[in-house]
């Protein structure tokens, strides 16, 4: 069977190991675990950024941050790079959105171009390539968006009805109460759960679909839930007790006087002290839970318009998360840190080829990485791989049974400027960043602006409690993980003008071009 369709969902801030066929013994996800018995799970997935836009857009231009740029959630994607939309309309397709992308217009480089205005390609340059079918990316008020304007459709009478009844709650005295505030998780938002967000961004979605009939498509689905603010509609807001919930993954070591200085700063920020309270944990958790069986069920629906259209025999289905949440793990809230909780993902591929029946329902345990997105689409879609841009690889070998050479480690990095915490270290505004390499055995985070490394032996210590950074016993384990990391960083494709082809055509080519150095 031909794919002639992509269907690529993103969640954000899911965390792996919150699916039920992950192994969370109480959340019920029954359509993501139908998806994962159809497909393969990668349950060894990295992303490339423990935060929302430099994760996303290594999943949209296939590339790490450090070769893409957008290295924090204010720095916008260079208006020189290539995304996934480019790819496929090079190739006479188009990328859709319905939800999320945290895409950035670079307004810098767009006035360069003279590209200010309402030009096609003006708006596609600031969209990254997506061809919008609706944006919602749902982390503060926006007023004039399209989903404002369905709700105040729907009879909430409000000029921010995001604030005022999806955020919002109403309290046993009947006074209105914000979500910003985490204690009030434990009650039901005041929109109805048909127009919540994840409902709304599911409509747009089916909507897409029905209208697309038999034409090929490449969609992105992507939900702003579990993301904060946690706050849940009815019945998902009490679907979960705090009895559900995985225990807090912390230990006293990683408040001892050893600390790293970054991990220490980080552990001040005002969300991880929230979270260093038993009873905000208490109260979160069984919220996110509920944001994600609610995510879960209306993928039911997007599976049974599949069904209905007939698409699952042609439409490749990708399934991931951009990052993790803390949750009080590690005492910290959010996410950002290099811990697994965040930097490890959900990820579910679904390739409706008769090659891949032999792996349907299994798990895969070798590393994966979000820029293998990319690739993986370009693949299934026979379009132009793009060697000479593309950082990440190919999964569809590993779904139709074949057993590459593959890759032995998995790289992020974060950009920890925009932070109090780099504030609170002393160091001026600059650029102050971390990177990490993590294999089966080690993880290990190179941390610049002065401060000394960190390391743990995830085989003894798989919830990473105790770092090792600073053992002298094992100062030949960081120097074998630092130059992993330097190998890594050597290899990123800076070259993105000219393809590999236009390169073996101009090598060693001076003569032919009339040039004639070194001539005796």
């Amino acid at each position: 069977m031909t794919i002639r369709n992509v269907l690529f969902i993103m969640c954000d801030q899911l965390r792996w190991d919150y699916l039920a066929h992950a192994g969370h013994p109480h959340i019920r996800t029954p359509n993501l675990d139908r998806l994962a018995a159809r497909g393969v799970r990668f349950s060894q997935a990295y992303i490339q950024s423990g935060i929302c836009g430099p994760s996303r857009m290594s999943a949209y231009t296939g590339r790490y941050v450090s070769s893409h740029g957008a290295t924090a959630n204010r720095v916008p994607l260079s208006v020189g790079e290539v995304t996934l939309g480019w790819h496929l309309r090079h190739s006479g397709r188009a990328l859709a959105l319905a939800g999320k992308t945290h895409v950035l217009p670079d307004h810098h480089g767009m006035a360069r171009l003279q590209l200010d205005g309402q030009h096609e390609l003006a708006v596609l340059l600031r969209e990254g390539w997506f061809e919008l079918v609706d944006r919602w990316d749902g982390h503060h008020p926006e007023p004039d968006s399209a989903y404002a304007q369905w709700l105040r459709a729907q009879g909430y009478d409000s000029a921010d009805p995001w604030t005022d009844y999806v955020i919002a709650v109403t309290d046993s005295d009947g006074s209105v109460k914000s979500g910003w505030q985490m204690r009030n998780a434990r009650l039901p938002a005041r929109v109805k759960e048909e127009h919540s967000e994840t409902a709304y961004t599911t409509d747009r979605a089916i909507d897409f679909l029905a209208r697309k009939g038999e034409e090929p498509w490449v969609l992105h689905l992507s939900y702003v839930k579990p993301h904060w603010p946690y706050i849940a509609p009815a019945p998902y807001h009490a679907m979960y007790g705090p009895e559900h919930c995985l225990p807090v993954s912390r230990h006293p070591a990683e408040r001892g006087p050893g600390i790293h200085p970054l991990f220490r700063e980080f552990q001040n920020e005002e969300v991880a002290r929230n979270f260093q309270n038993d009873e905000c944990i208490a109260t979160v958790r069984p919220a996110y839970q509920g944001l994600i069986t609610q995510v879960d069920d209306h993928l039911g629906r997007v599976w049974a318009a599949m069904e209905t259209l007939g698409r699952w025999r042609d439409t490749l289905v990708i399934f991931t998360s951009d990052h993790g949440d803390y949750l009080g793990d590690h005492w910290l809230g959010e996410k950002e840190l290099f811990h697994d909780v965040i930097q490890r993902v959900p990820f579910l591929l679904y390739d409706p080829s008769p090659e891949a029946d032999a792996t349907r329902g299994t798990e895969d345990r070798r590393f994966v990485e979000l820029v293998d997105i990319v690739p993986t689409i370009l693949d299934a879609l026979g379009a132009d791989p793009a060697r000479h841009v593309v950082e990440g690889r190919s999964l569809l070998p590993l779904v139709r049974g074949e057993d590459p050479p593959w890759r032995e480690a998995v790289f992020s990095e974060l950009d920890f400027s925009y932070r109090g915490a780099r504030r609170r270290l002393g160091l001026p505004a600059g650029h102050h960043h971390a990177w990490m390499v993590r294999t089966e055995r080690w993880k290990y985070v190179h941390v610049g602006s002065g401060l000394r490394p960190m390391l743990f032996d995830l085989a003894n210590d798989p919830e990473e409690f105790f770092d090792l950074g600073a053992d002298p016993a094992l100062a030949g384990v960081r120097a074998e993980m630092r130059e992993r990391l330097l190998a890594w960083f050597q290899g990123l494709k800076r070259r993105t003008t000219v393809t590999f082809e236009e390169v073996e055509r101009g090598t060693d080519s001076h003569k032919r071009a009339g040039i004639f150095y070194g001539v005796w």
